[in-house]
């Protein structure tokens, strides 16, 4: 009898589903893994039963995650009860990773070739333009926070989203209607083609209805290098802004975390009113309560993050975690954490960009965990 795809995993001490990515050249998959698997599989004479893999997937009952730009904390919430959802219904389920240059309408054509999906959910996107190509999408989907008009009328679609545009303008028509005529805005990046352009819009409509234009330098945009919504991004966007000297009355931020490190930015340079609400916020207590990660039992961890993620690491666990350099483009840090399916939700909704090194049972745990989500 011949080597299956079992022996094959056995050998190279990794998961059958690794072996399965390594064979049908998945994206998400270690290339120094890859290529060992791959050299096994010829070392070892093994043909994969491609009638099996074939019928496998037609009769796979399967969900894609379409997530782009994965530094949106936000996702990771929304994933974990994604992910809960799927598994009841009996469905697998996989999360793919978009970077802002992908496509999300052509990444989706060729998983469902690929994978024979029953269905996509995209997270994030803009859905404004080929709308031709949109149409081409047979399977079910669904669009939430992310830019659309109107999806085309041949597709099996819904969305799950907010009025992005429309909300911005009621902010700034209020901002207006109480005075101010000088409002700056932290906003995101400039080639970002998701909701943080459509709040952007809003704040310019909204200015431009009350007789006002949109001064370019009261406008901060994210940097393109950290495109995390995060309170570490508002603070230092803030600090940019002052530092212009620019005058303003008002600002705007497109995030409820910016917002807190936008207020403390500005706290450090003078007496303000609101400064005693502030001091008696607790930032640690209001991450908790907005991602809901921190439930489990509670254990001394060791995290490995690209140096890219620093902002995210800190807006998780605080200014006080230590960190050390790993390498020229990651470094260590420890957390006191309460480990849980929500926190390795977390960590997964985080990328690739992210590990847990120790300890190693829990490291293990999150590999099956990962494990879980991948198999198809």
């Amino acid at each position: 009898m011949g080597m299956t795809i079992k022996d094959i995993a056995k050998k190279c001490g990794v998961g059958v589903s690794t072996v399965s990515r390594a064979l049908n050249n998945h994206p998400d998959i270690n290339p120094e893994t890859k290529k060992m698997i791959l050299k096994t599989v010829e070392e070892s004479n093994f043909v994969p039963n491609n009638s099996a893999r074939n019928l496998k997937r037609t009769d796979s009952k399967s969900i894609a995650i379409l997530v782009k730009e994965i530094d949106n904390p936000f996702f990771a919430t929304m994933m974990r009860v994604m992910e809960k959802k799927i598994r009841r219904q009996k469905y697998s389920f996989f999360i793919q990773h978009m970077g802002k240059d992908q496509d999300e309408v052509d990444t989706a054509l060729e998983l469902i070739k690929e994978k024979k999906l029953r269905g996509i959910i995209f997270l994030g996107g803009d859905f404004r333009k080929n709308k031709e190509r949109i149409a081409k999408i047979k399977v079910p989907f669904v669009v939430s926070t992310a830019a659309f008009d109107k999806l085309p009328e041949k597709c099996i679609a819904s969305y799950v989203s907010i009025d992005d545009r429309a909300e911005s303008r009621k902010i700034v028509d209020y901002l207006c209607e109480t005075g101010h005529k000088k409002i700056a805005i932290l906003a995101s990046d400039k080639k970002d083609e998701n909701i943080g352009k459509l709040r952007l819009e809003g704040y310019r409509e909204a200015l431009k209805a009350h007789g006002l234009e949109a001064d370019e330098e009261r406008i901060c945009y994210l940097d393109e290098e950290d495109t995390t919504y995060s309170m570490e991004n508002g603070y230092r966007m803030m600090k940019k802004l002052l530092k212009k000297e620019t005058e303003f009355t008002a600002v705007f931020a497109i995030s409820d975390l910016m917002v807190i490190g936008a207020c403390k930015a500005l706290l450090e340079e003078g007496k303000r009113e609101g400064e005693t609400a502030y001091q008696k916020l607790d930032v640690t207590d209001f991450s908790k309560k907005t991602f809901g990660m921190f439930a489990g039992e509670k254990k001394r961890l060791q995290l490995v993050f690209d140096n890219s993620l620093i902002g995210v690491a800190i807006d998780r666990f605080g200014k006080e975690i230590p960190v050390l350099k790993e390498s020229e483009t990651q470094f260590r840090t420890f957390v006191e954490i309460s480990v849980s399916k929500q926190f390795y939700g977390w960590v997964a909704g985080v990328g690739k960009g992210a590990s847990i090194v120790e300890p190693k049972e829990e490291q293990e745990k999150y590999r099956k965990y990962l494990e879980n989500i991948w198999k198809l």
